[in-house]
């Protein structure tokens, strides 16, 4: 399968991000490569692109899924002829809505944000659930793919779990042509934010969704890749300096909350506010999982303790417990 193959619509969306991409991969069988948001305009140009490449959408005969964020799932149930899609067990969930895990993904938030000291103010759980839902259609998956799966039609690429930025994301690496379908796991002009999600089990450990994408980070460092073809921006190479450029900001980032919390225990939202004073209130969901995975790291590497009183969670740096 060659790079010519793989052909990228760009498509508009209602979000900061702006456009995301999705791909068809034409071969024997027609693959659509994610599915945008669920807007008129989305959906128009994406059938006007279509006919650029001589299909329509009832050509599509197989959806995969690189993770289950709605700019990436959106018009998925507009391809009702379609009897194949393709993801990660986790993308199920928001496909189909599941009632008793969105129950749980609200109790977890509410729960945390109370612990973590975040005033009501910034609890739109519920909000932004239903914004998901706005821009979403609903559908199923019909296989659950995992770390080395092979899809039929696509056989060419390999299914690589590269969780960080969603819990439910996969990556697809074509070792032939060396090509990456990458969705949002590696972007060239900006870093994924690795978001928060609930454990899938309630009562589970949380996902550090941080640690996740560091370790899927340098997972593909070795890799050989000619063309990444991301959710957003342009198509791009070099692949391993930017990686490593990532890992150090992220570890700088996590010491200047060091240094913060050296000068006294502090919880989450406050942290929140001290790192992104100028973007926590118009992006807090962004800027509050950014923030919890720096804290991640630090716990990770020894430097924090989290310190749980009366239900509510302040950080202190090691020094400090070893002197009480």
């Amino acid at each position: 399968m060659t790079k010519q193959n793989i052909h990228q619509i760009t498509l508009p969306t209602p979000y900061a991000v702006g456009d995301v991409h999705v791909y068809v991969v034409k071969g024997e069988t027609v693959t659509l490569i994610d599915a945008g948001v669920n807007t008129k305009e989305a959906w128009d140009i994406f059938c006007d692109e279509l006919k650029n490449i001589d299909l329509k959408p009832e050509d599509i005969d197989q959806v995969v899924l690189t993770h289950h964020h709605p700019d990436h799932i959106g018009f998925i149930g507009k391809l009702d002829h379609v009897n194949r899609v393709y993801g990660h067990e986790l993308t199920q969930l928001w496909l189909t809505r599941d009632e008793s895990y969105f129950e749980h993904y609200l109790n977890f938030f509410n729960k945390l944000y109370d612990q973590w000291g975040v005033p009501e103010q910034y609890q739109h759980i519920e909000k932004t659930v239903k914004q998901s839902f706005k821009f979403t259609t609903t559908s199923e998956l019909t296989h659950v793919l995992t770390e080395g799966d092979k899809i039929p039609g696509l056989e060419s690429f390999i299914t690589l779990e590269t969780p960080g930025h969603a819990e439910s994301h996969l990556s697809f690496y074509n070792p032939e042509t060396q090509a990456l379908l990458a969705g949002d796991f590696l972007l060239k002009h900006i870093s994924s934010n690795p978001l928060l999600e609930p454990p899938v089990k309630p009562g589970s450990e949380r996902p550090k969704p941080l640690l996740h994408y560091r370790d899927s980070m340098r997972k593909v460092l070795d890799y050989q890749f000619s063309n990444i073809y991301p959710g957003h921006g342009e198509i791009f190479t070099g692949h391993e300096p930017l990686i490593k450029e990532r890992l150090v900001k992220q570890e700088k980032r996590a010491h200047k909350v060091l240094d913060f919390i050296q000068k006294g225990p502090a919880t989450p939202f406050e942290i929140c506010q001290f790192l992104f004073p100028k973007h926590y209130q118009s992006q807090f969901g962004l800027t509050m999982s950014e923030t919890v995975g720096q804290l991640d790291y630090l716990i990770d590497t020894g430097q924090i303790t989290e310190v749980i009183d009366h239900g509510h969670s302040r950080f202190i740096a090691n020094h400090a417990v070893t002197n009480n």
